[in-house]
């Protein structure tokens, strides 16, 4: 049975994603606010199956609540730290969740808070505040190693995996890697290619592991111009070194 990726705009750069199948079950992805996914609902005549939360975040669950109200026995699952926000189902690393007829499989990946978890159900990763388009999320309350060790794991993931993040940063994040790196042509060639999607005011989202590994800096520190640029710059020799101070610079600017 063939599923349906929808993407919602909420709040002021959020995405709540929903996924469809063809008898209209619908799992909810993230709802920051319940209004989007209220209105999609109604416009597309879903009846609502699941929902599942990556982390604890405010603009990641604040929807949970009304949308509870009007669906009582929704299931809502996420990690421990989601509890009190709505979560009526804990998972963990390792587990499998069958929704839509479809295995999703829950993995861990600490870094921007200490207990997000990503979900994959081939080809989609739902990745929350982890992997952006060409970026990835601030550090919050985990540590640089855990966010590349996260980031690590996801590439490892077959290339054609659309990321499905939860907020459209692609052409911020374009922005700071481009003037690091300039002379990256592919990074030069893609920003333009967003800027018009965005003059349009069209999503630059999902986009694919493929096209990350490409693009993205934080899961490319082994490219030539990116271990350059670091050469002989405080003893930053290795790939995780690298990524923390592509994490400092980006919270600095």
């Amino acid at each position: 049975m063939s599923l349906t990726l929808t993407a919602l705009p909420a709040l002021e750069d959020n995405y709540i994603w929903a996924l469809s199948n063809d008898h209209q079950h619908v799992i909810i992805v993230d709802p920051g606010e319940a209004e989007p996914v209220m209105r999609a609902i109604k416009q597309h005549q879903w009846e609502p199956k699941a929902i599942i939360l990556t982390h604890h975040h405010d603009d990641h669950v604040a929807g949970v609540k009304a949308l509870k109200q009007q669906y009582p026995a929704l299931p809502v699952y996420g990690p421990e730290e989601t509890l009190k926000k709505g979560a009526t189902v804990q998972v963990k690393e390792g587990d499998k969740l069958t929704l839509l007829n479809h295995s999703f499989l829950v993995m861990a990946t600490p870094g921007h808070t200490l207990g997000h978890v990503t979900y994959y159900a081939n080809p989609y990763l739902f990745c929350g505040d982890t992997l952006f388009s060409g970026g990835c999320g601030r550090l919050f309350e985990g540590t640089a190693t855990q966010m590349f060790e996260a980031l690590t794991r996801i590439n490892q993931l077959p290339k054609e995996t659309l990321i499905c993040c939860a907020h459209e940063y692609t052409l911020s994040n374009l922005n700071f890697a481009h003037q690091l790196f300039p002379q990256i042509s592919i990074i030069s060639d893609y920003k333009e290619k967003v800027e018009k999607l965005r003059e349009n005011r069209q999503i630059t989202l999902p986009t694919t592991l493929y096209t990350e590994r490409l693009i993205n800096v934080f899961l490319n520190t082994e490219h030539p111009e990116i271990i350059k640029f670091f050469e002989g710059k405080h003893s930053i020799s290795t790939a995780e070194q690298r990524f923390t101070a592509l994490r400092h610079l980006k919270d600095r600017g």
